[in-house]
């Protein structure tokens, strides 16, 4: 692996499902192609958008490697997938993703110490991790919003920066001012933050941020893909399109995973529109509707913008 992740757009993987219930590897494939051909530079197999709080560690071990088999040397993956709360069993589950071939292992920052302990707690548990996983396996951090968000302090991201084995951070902090801080601290370390948030995308990326890792480019990547290659080159009119996708950004809000899955279906991603997450496998009309106008809008922008 080089030594550095590539800069650019690393969409948050859903997880197909068949009608039984079971893991689609059928439409996993298609999805892997649907989301290289969509101008990825980079995938996140097993993450909160693949419902890994809803899989078990044999199907979070599984699709990681199906998923870095399918991507081969295109692109690289990344995966996460520790979902306990016990430290010895979430250092099985490290390991036992660890071993399936992923690029690199991304831990999930509100695992390591509850909500109220402090950053000692945290890295004495960190520690206690690291130490049981492989030697030089390439790491990184996902500020996941589940069970409760942990944005990660300036201390804890020195730290990273000063082990050398972390490389990729997913900031969930939608806060400019401590994205400004954490890629200060970031300069000049292999490690590199990949924002999760849309209204703040542009700005961070002329603060020196290296991509986006979130939710909508299961909606509309090509789009998160063009700001994020030509933002320099045509300033102007990276700003109009930041301002459009903040707007079409707020249905995340709305019915995710399972309005991710209803949109790529109209796409002509085979997917069903079953989840493990969602209480209710049911799109309303007004949703619908809603999914509908975002697609037109998308590719009304897709025609200027590419051809």
């Amino acid at each position: 692996m080089e030594n550095e992740f590539p800069d650019g757009m690393w969409p948050v993987m859903l997880t197909p499902f068949t009608n039984g219930g079971t893991v689609d590897y059928h439409v996993l494939s298609e999805l892997v192609e649907w989301y290289i051909s969509s101008g990825s530079s980079g995938l996140f197999a097993v993450c909160q958008s693949s419902e890994m709080f809803f899989l078990s560690l044999e199907e979070r071990c599984k699709i990681t490697r199906f998923v870095k088999e399918a991507a081969g040397k295109r692109v690289p993956v990344i995966s996460s997938g520790h979902i306990s709360y016990n430290l010895k069993d979430q250092i099985k589950e490290l390991c036992a993703v660890a071993e399936n071939g992923a690029d690199a292992l991304i831990l999930i920052s509100n695992r390591f110490a509850k909500e109220n302990e402090s950053d000692d707690v945290f890295l004495k548990n960190l520690d206690a991790v690291i130490s049981k996983l492989p030697v030089n396996l390439p790491l990184g951090f996902y500020e996941c919003p589940y069970p409760y968000k942990r944005i990660l302090s300036e201390k804890i991201i020195k730290y990273c920066v000063d082990s050398g084995q972390f490389y990729f951070l997913k900031d969930t902090s939608c806060d400019m001012e401590n994205i400004r801080r954490k890629l200060a601290l970031l300069k000049g370390s292999r490690m590199k933050l990949y924002n999760a948030n849309t209204a703040t995308l542009l700005e961070s990326l002329k603060e020196g941020a290296s991509g986006y890792s979130g939710v909508m480019a299961n909606y509309h990547p090509r789009l998160y893909a063009w700001l994020l290659q030509n933002w320099k080159k045509e300033p102007e009119r990276a700003e109009i399109l930041q301002e459009i996708l903040t707007m079409c950004s707020f249905i995340e809000l709305k019915n995710y995973p399972l309005s991710a899955k209803y949109y790529l279906r109209e796409l002509g991603v085979p997917i069903e529109y079953i989840t493990r997450k969602n209480t209710k496998d049911c799109i309303n009309q007004t949703e619908i509707l809603e999914l509908r106008q975002l697609r037109c809008l998308s590719e009304e922008l897709l025609k200027k913008w590419y051809t």
